[in-house]
Parts: C-alpha cells; sequence; structure tokens
C-alpha cells in the first residue's frame, strides 16, 4: 500500500507581459533608454522646483512665504499632481491595469480642476526678487538650483556667455550659456522637456487609440469593412505630416494642442495594419471562437480577448511612434514655425543659426537632448522588437544550445 504524499505547491507562472518586461530589462540599451526618459519625466514634472526665479522659500520680517507656489501654473499643478496620485496608487494593493485607468481618471479631474481655478498672471517682473536681495530686504531666500525661470528674458543684460549677466545683482553661472534674448539655456531646456514628452505621448496615444479600433474592425470582420478601411488608411498615408503642420500653423496660428491632434490624426495607419494582421490571424484561433460561441459582446471578444495577445508588435510600433512625433515638433521649431514663447528644444536650435554668430551651446546642448531622447525610444523599441519576435529567441536558444555542445 503506497504512502499518500501531499501534492507539490503549483508554480505560477509569468504572465505574458511580465515575461516580455524582463526580457526587454536583461537587455542595457532597453535599461540605458528607459532610465533617460524616466529622469526627463522628473525633470518634466519638477520643472518649477529645478528652474525657476521665483525663489521656493522667503522669510522677511512678516515671516515665511513661497513666491514659487504662489506663481505655479495650472499645468505645473496637474503634472505635480499626477505625481503624487501615480505614487499612492503604486502603494496601494490592486491589478495594474485598474491603478493606472485610476490614474488615468484622477488625471483628468486634476487637469480641469487646474485650469479651472488656476490663472496665471498676465505680467510678472522676475527682476523685483534679485533688486530686492541686493537691497538686504530678505532675511533668507532658498532658491532653485537653476535661479532663472525659462522666461525670464534678461534683455537689459543680455549676454551669451556662461557669466552672470553684469549689475543682475546674482553671482550664479548660467552652465549652459543663454539665449540671444538672455533667457537661459538650461532652464529652457529643463521647461522644455514638458513639450517633447507631452506631444510625443499624447499624439502617439491618438494614433493608437484610432488604429486600434480601426484596425481591430478590419482584421475581424474583413470583407468590404477590410477594404474599405484599407482604402482609409492608404488616404492617410499619402498625406505628408510635416507639410499638413506647415499649412495649418500658417492659417490657424501656433499651438501646441493643434500639433498634437495632427501628428495623431496622421500617423494611425501604421498602428491599424499592424492591428489588423494580428486581428486576421487570431480571428480563427480557438479561444476567439469559443468566445463567439460563449456569446459575448463584440467589445468584450476584441478589447478583451484579442487586444491583449496582439499587443506586442504595437507596443514596438508606439516607441517608435513617439521618437517620430518628437522629431516632427523640434523640426517645426526649428524652421521657426512653433511656439512662439514656450520653451522647446527645436526652438533652442533655431537661435543658433539665426543669430549673426554661430553660438555653439544654442546647437549643442538641445541638439543632443534630442538626439537622446530619440535614440533613447529606439533602443527600447529595439529591445521591445527582440523580446516579441519568436524568431529571435529560437534562434538565441539554438546558440546557447550549440555552444553548450
Amino acid at each position: 500500500m503506497t504512502e499518500w504524499t501531499e501534492p507539490a505547491e503549483r508554480v505560477s507562472s509569468p504572465t505574458f507581459s511580465r515575461r516580455i518586461l524582463s526580457e526587454v530589462l536583461l537587455r542595457w540599451g532597453a535599461r540605458l533608454g528607459l532610465a533617460w526618459i524616466g529622469l526627463l519625466t522628473l525633470i518634466a514634472v519638477f520643472a518649477p522646483l529645478l528652474a525657476n526665479s521665483h525663489p521656493l522659500l522667503l522669510r522677511t520680517a512678516e515671516g515665511w512665504s513661497s513666491p514659487m507656489l504662489r506663481f505655479l501654473g495650472p499645468a505645473d499643478a496637474t503634472l505635480l499632481g499626477a505625481f503624487a496620485l501615480a505614487v499612492l496608487l503604486r502603494l496601494l494593493p490592486g491589478r495594474p491595469l485598474a491603478r493606472f485607468l485610476g490614474w488615468l481618471a484622477g488625471l483628468g479631474i486634476l487637469a480641469a480642476v487646474s485650469f479651472a481655478l488656476i490663472s496665471p498672471p498676465s505680467l510678472v517682473v522676475f527682476e523685483q526678487y534679485r533688486e530686492a536681495q541686493a537691497e538686504g530686504a530678505y532675511l533668507q531666500v532658498i532658491r532653485a538650483p537653476i535661479p532663472y525661470s525659462a522666461k525670464d528674458y534678461l534683455r537689459d543684460f543680455a549676454n551669451t556667455g556662461l557669466e552672470p549677466p553684469r549689475g543682475s545683482g546674482d553671482d550664479r553661472r548660467h552652465w549652459f550659456g543663454t539665449d540671444e534674448n538672455g533667457a537661459d539655456v538650461l532652464s529652457r531646456m529643463i521647461h522644455a522637456t514638458r513639450i517633447a514628452l507631452s506631444i510625443g505621448f499624447i499624439a502617439t496615444g491618438i494614433a493608437l487609440m484610432i488604429g486600434i479600433v480601426l484596425g481591430g474592425l478590419m482584421g475581424y470582420f474583413s470583407g468590404i469593412v477590410d477594404m474599405l478601411g484599407m482604402r482609409l488608411v492608404e488616404i492617410f498615408e499619402a498625406i505628408p505630416t510635416l507639410f499638413l503642420l506647415l499649412t495649418f500653423v500658417a492659417f490657424f496660428g501656433r499651438s501646441l494642442y493643434l500639433m498634437m491632434l495632427i501628428i495623431g490624426l496622421t500617423s494611425w495607419s501604421g498602428y491599424a495594419r499592424y492591428v489588423r494582421a494580428e486581428f486576421l490571424r487570431l480571428r480563427q484561433q480557438d479561444f476567439v471562437q469559443g468566445a463567439i460561441a460563449s456569446g459575448l459582446s463584440l467589445r468584450s471578444i476584441l478589447f478583451r480577448h484579442m487586444l491583449p495577445n496582439g499587443m506586442a508588435p504595437i507596443l514596438v510600433a508606439a516607441s517608435f511612434g513617439v521618437a517620430s512625433a518628437i522629431l516632427a515638433e523640434a523640426t517645426l521649431s526649428f524652421l521657426g514655425l512653433g511656439l512662439v514663447d514656450d520653451p522647446s528644444w527645436g526652438q533652442t536650435l533655431n537661435q543658433a543659426v539665426q543669430s549673426s554668430t554661430f553660438n555653439w551651446w544654442l546647437a549643442a546642448f538641445p541638439g543632443g537632448a534630442i538626439f537622446l531622447t530619440v535614440f533613447a525610444y529606439n533602443l527600447i523599441g529595439e529591445a521591445l522588437r527582440d523580446a516579441v519576435d519568436p524568431h529571435a529567441q529560437s534562434g538565441k536558444a539554438a546558440v546557447a544550445t550549440k555552444g553548450a555542445d
């Protein structure tokens, strides 16, 4: 008689997304790319604390005050609140998707409240703090590491070197120099990370939503729906994004939101092709046929069962799409058709070639930031493509087996 033994504990296998993430993080290129994007994200969120002409804290005879908080704009409040909400949701238990959807909902509420309640002042005099400090009106001043705002134009002391402007009452250096208006280049680059990241993520998000919906419908239904959808894809692929941007800027003015919308509306065709191909492959799989036989709704079949199994190539394309959107905005700003007063990397590059003498710091620092950001997204995309490619995985396994023999 055999003795009964307890069954061994069932070892849970990692999910597909966790396996892909672990394989991506094994590559040094992806690690460096993610580290750079993470650094830019932190810089964009905490830009008012890093570069600001308004002192972080002031102590006068009346007590302590914070001019920085008083002059926060709606975008500043939204980003800081979104970061705090992300940290809070990360500490709470729950599924990652539920936490992400909760964060998106909180972000929308924060943005609506901030833009409705906070109205930035129309006129800000940055020189008042430096003059008052030089006169000894403050008992104690705590400034940001870069004590210059992006729109703090020291035109009366315009200086393209690295030394502080004469007569400004400030002994701090301009580490990346100043532009033709006397604004600190490092401060403008810090605040320009917001434009670079926001136009990349939002424009790619718009393109992803359109491409996933239309591509999913084309791949699932095929037939006449597929034929009409592919004709629409071919029409949008024939539209040159840059020339369309130039046309809209010429007629409707310079707007960041308009740029995001145009880039998103003209770059969804590639994602639709990827989703269509994946859905054509998955529609005959047993789990999809079982979902159809169970009477599930079309939305559940498309976006709950089929889409998660076809997201891998879409994520690879999205990483390259973010880089393309950043390059499009930088190109438009370099041509002098970008945002007028808001800082941008491409705008600083434009100043480097427009001035009478070539100022190398106006070209090297923003150009290096654009290169590193686009390169980081390309590294992440390459790592994702290798991680989701079964042929690459089988080839590595064969090489490892041959080496072991």
